[in-house]
């Protein structure tokens, strides 16, 4: 098991894990990991041990644009047929 990025090496990475995510996020493990499996969060798989790596801004902008929808009342069906016709 590898040692934790500092906070400072993490905001500036371009790739980050799903632990460090949430971290950035504010967001629960069990919300990330549940948009990630819906589509709703890009990501990309860097090597063989199926290392999910997120691209630090777009997973925020993402995660921020989800809450937008959400506090407007959308439903996570409603919200997932505009962020995926995109």
């Amino acid at each position: 098991m590898s040692r934790p990025r500092s906070m400072d090496v993490i905001e500036n990475s371009e790739f980050i894990t799903i632990s460090e995510l949430v971290l950035l996020s504010g967001m629960r493990y069990s919300t990330v990991k549940y948009y990630t499996e819906e589509g709703l969060l890009p990501f990309e798989q860097i090597d063989s041990r199926l290392v999910r790596r997120y691209p630090r801004i777009d997973a925020l902008n993402r995660l921020n644009e989800i809450n937008l929808l959400k506090s407007n009342g959308l439903t996570m069906w409603e919200i997932k047929g505009k962020i995926l016709c995109k």
